[in-house]
Formats: C-alpha cells, structure tokens, sequence
C-alpha cells in the first residue's frame, strides 16, 4: 500500500538531520520509528494482559468453570 506523508518544512527538516545522522533515508527512517512504535504498544499490550491475568486469575478461573 503507498503511502504519501506531508510534513511540514520543520518537520520534513528534522526527519532529514535525524535521518542522515542514522546514515538512512528518509523513507527507511520514518518506516523504522513506524514499526518501533507499533512493537512497543504490542509490548505494553502484553505487560498490561500478563498484569490482569496476574491480578485477576481467581475471577478467570471462577468465570472459566462457570
């Protein structure tokens, strides 16, 4: 699926030096930071199930046999 992104100057600017810097181009370093933010809200997601699970296994074992 293609995709068009309209930065502004500032942004387009930032999004280059910080880019360069990591020796990638613009389009791998905006897919990069784009898949690390996915993996750290899969991340979190999962922190946050494991913790319910965790609090709350006796009402799930109750509901579960219910």
């Amino acid at each position: 699926m293609a995709m068009t992104l309209r930065p502004t100057e500032d942004q387009q600017a930032r999004i280059a030096k910080a880019a360069e810097i990591e020796g990638k181009s613009m389009h791998q370093f905006i897919l990069d930071a784009a898949l690390d933010a996915a993996a750290r809200r899969e991340r979190r997601r999962d922190e946050l199930l494991a913790q319910i699970i965790a609090e709350d296994a006796g009402a799930l074992d109750r509901l579960a046999h219910a």
